[in-house]
């Protein structure tokens, strides 16, 4: 016997509830009672398994893998559930399951993983759009879509930026297939002309900073790195190593660039003088 039909076998031996005794279960709950808890999400574990039916045939995850993810989201759910709802329990669980299990699709089906709120925002879009068209037939704002969302206008445009498409590098992109789109993306692992200018640039940084004292220049060169550790040391790190406060390397920090800027200022004049 399979492993999701041995399952199913043994839920079905926990008998379901009606609402007087949910209600009931939920007030021993409230007062910190783990068994009523425990049969509460034993009689609904069911549920679980009718919401992952329904997405057996549009997504090719594991089954099982499905079920116990939402049944997580029940016991979150069944923690939760208080009597003063009004409501049945599997109505409340209903959206704590689902999510769960989406957020799990959404991870493994994903091939760019962002992060479950803008997601959530996403797809509430993609229903909004729909809804808009069928209704006045026109492209909607973002304005108008943020409003309706009950979102800022910026959440909103924070999530759209995490919209994206994507294609194999060996997807053929000229008509007689000649090329990938692999093939045309540059290669700069090694680009002499870029090494040559970026030495010409270190070596115009050193001769603007032989001029500052041994302090400033082990500050600045600490600062931005020049010697491309895999740590930059912060402020309160290079103020240790010198013995010095966080705010006396700043200050530090900003006197050699206002000295660096002025040597550049009167380099740009000799030239143009000249």
């Amino acid at each position: 016997m399979k492993m999701y039909e041995m399952y199913l076998s043994q839920i079905q031996k926990y008998p379901l509830l009606d609402g007087e005794k949910e209600r009931e279960i939920a007030g021993k709950i409230s007062r910190g009672d783990k068994k009523a808890l425990k049969e509460l999400i034993n009689s609904n574990l069911r549920l679980v398994v009718s919401i992952a039916g329904k997405f057996k045939k549009t997504y090719k995850v594991s089954e099982m893998d499905l079920i116990q993810e939402g049944n997580i989201g029940l016991m979150a759910a069944a923690e939760k559930f208080s009597p003063k709802y009004n409501t049945r329990f599997s109505t409340y669980a209903y959206p704590w399951i689902l999510q769960y299990m989406l957020r799990f699709l959404h991870n493994k089906t994903a091939i760019i993983s962002i992060p479950q709120r803008k997601e959530e925002v996403l797809r509430r879009l993609s229903n909004v759009k729909n809804e808009y068209k069928s209704i006045d037939n026109k492209k909607s704002s973002n304005e108008e879509l943020a409003k309706y969302l009950g979102i800022s206008t910026a959440e909103l445009k924070d999530a759209l930026s995490c919209l994206f498409s994507y294609t194999s590098l060996d997807c053929e992109c000229t008509e007689d297939g000649s090329a990938t789109i692999g093939e045309l993306i540059p290669d700069f692992t090694y680009n002499p002309e870029r090494i040559f200018f970026l030495e010409i640039a270190k070596s115009n940084i050193k001769q603007l900073i032989a001029n500052l004292s041994d302090k400033e220049q082990y500050v600045i060169s600490s600062r931005y790195n020049f010697d491309g550790k895999v740590h930059a040391p912060t402020l309160r790190e290079i103020g240790s190593s010198l013995g010095v406060s966080a705010e006396t390397i700043r200050q530090t920090e900003i006197k050699a660039l206002k000295k660096i800027k002025e040597a550049v200022s009167e380099k740009n004049t000799e030239l143009y003088t000249a």
